[in-house]
């Protein structure tokens, strides 16, 4: 066979091959499958409760309580899942802090990147402003994608970032933090009232576009350095501008983006 013949089989072959990609949630190590889409692929993770069992979960993107107001594409099940390795990371954060009276409280934890598209969606139609008052009060809808509040790509579609806050055991509350998980403003920068670095708080709300301007106490920056302290100890990284926001610092998919749906994997 000539060379050029050998070369249009070899590229017919890899188009049939290509046809065979798996659409569904299957495992990388299955020597059946023939070729594993990488964002298709959950064989990596795992469902986050089977590795810190003491977590508490209350997915905000499955229920209607967001700042979209219904249940977010992709979210089939009230779970969280995380690969394997943030997942390991989260339950050594989770042993600290139940050894200080608190156990982790998930709201979000993988997103596929249909959730993601729905935000995207939702954050063009100006006139759907029904959650405002309970996250962006402060804020004109129409600004929030050029602010970069939703974008078109987010870590959490990498499977290693969890949003969450901290449950008290001895109260039975989740801790004060002195702002609700998804408010879009300055009033959820770590750097709020305080320095996140040193843990020094000095109560300046200077950046609170509220008239008057918003401000936490020491007691609620506090709260949020208990989070941060624990997670940074762990391995992973904080975001500027959300105190619930951490991402693992060595991801093991940085730039993978996965769109296999949340709901409980190996049932």
């Amino acid at each position: 066979m000539k060379k050029k013949n050998l070369w249009m089989f070899a590229a017919i072959l890899t188009i049939i091959c290509g046809a065979g990609v798996v659409t569904s949630c299957s495992s990388a190590n299955d020597n059946t499958a023939a070729v594993v889409s990488p964002t298709d692929d959950c064989s990596q993770f795992v469902n986050l409760t089977d590795v810190v069992p003491d977590a508490i979960l209350e997915i905000r993107y499955y229920g209607t309580y967001n700042f979209v107001g219904t249940r977010i594409d992709g979210y089939e099940e009230p779970t969280a899942l995380l690969t394997k390795q943030a997942a390991k990371a989260l339950k050594e954060v989770s042993d600290d802090v139940m050894a200080q009276g608190y156990r982790l409280k998930i709201y979000d934890a993988y997103r596929p990147q249909k959730g993601v598209d729905h935000f995207v969606r939702w954050s063009k139609d100006v006139s759907d402003t029904k959650m405002k008052s309970y996250f962006y009060p402060d804020l004109d809808k129409s600004v929030l994608f050029e602010q970069d509040y939703i974008i078109l790509k987010s870590g959490h579609t990498r499977g290693s970032t969890v949003d969450l806050t901290l449950f008290d055991m001895r109260t039975e509350k989740e801790l004060d933090m002195g702002g609700t998980f998804d408010w879009f403003g300055p009033e959820s920068h770590p750097d709020f009232c305080g320095n996140p670095d040193t843990g020094e708080y000095t109560g300046d709300n200077s950046k609170s576009p509220a008239e008057p301007k918003r401000s936490i106490t020491a007691e609620q920056f506090n709260n949020r350095m208990i989070l941060r302290r624990a997670m940074l100890a762990h391995g992973f990284k904080p975001l500027d501008s959300e105190w619930w926001h951490f991402t693992l610092k060595d991801e093991p998919f940085p730039d993978t983006y996965f769109t296999f749906p949340v709901k409980k994997i190996g049932l």
